[in-house]
């Protein structure tokens, strides 16, 4: 099973989400994939997680984390004990999104959500200093990634298996030529 984790201000509906989707319906393994819509606070995000996984204790599972879901995915993997594919993840999130806290709006359905000063401190309730199985990680970076620093995600996922894409953006828009390798780090 893979569990793919949106990032901030994202949905399911978000690019890589549906591409992901629809890959999995078009192979006959939608029942393989799962992509809720993440609430606002990280706590709650990572409640939802934990409650999923748990409806199929008795499943492998994987996870697919971009933006902050690649600071969900890393706190999950190292809890779970599962493997973790990470695109372009958030490595310090209480520092990238305090600067966020008050309204703001989904980037995919334009709902108006609160991100609160608390949800701050619930990041740094979920940071993860430093991954302790490293060959459960599959990191993919872009160096154009306008929103986050790709040496710092290089920095922290050492040892890891990592794809640093020359270019690109936050939002890897060339994501469906690199999908499989995703898929096949979640599937080995």
């Amino acid at each position: 099973m893979i569990l793919y984790l949106h990032g901030f201000r994202s949905s399911p509906l978000s690019f890589k989400a549906r591409l992901l989707t629809d890959y999995f319906r078009e192979q006959g393994r939608s029942h393989e994939f799962v992509c809720p819509a993440l609430p606002a606070s990280p706590a709650a995000a990572i409640a939802l997680a934990r409650s999923i996984v748990q409806q199929h204790p008795e499943q492998e599972w994987s996870l697919i984390g971009s933006s902050l879901g690649g600071c969900y995915a890393t706190f999950l993997a190292e809890e779970l004990n599962c493997k973790a594919v990470l695109l372009n993840p958030a490595v310090k999130p209480p520092r990238e999104l305090a600067s966020y806290v008050g309204i703001t709006t989904n980037y995919h359905t334009g709902e108006e959500f609160e991100f609160k000063a608390a949800y701050v401190d619930e990041l740094k309730a979920l940071a993860v200093d430093k991954i302790t199985k490293p060959e459960r990680y599959f990191l993919m970076a872009a160096t154009g990634d306008e929103v986050l620093d790709w040496r710092e995600m290089v920095a922290h996922y050492a040892g890891a298996q990592q794809f640093v894409i020359e270019g690109s953006d936050h939002g890897i828009s060339e994501f469906a030529d690199y999908l499989q390798m995703v898929v096949d780090f979640c599937d080995a």
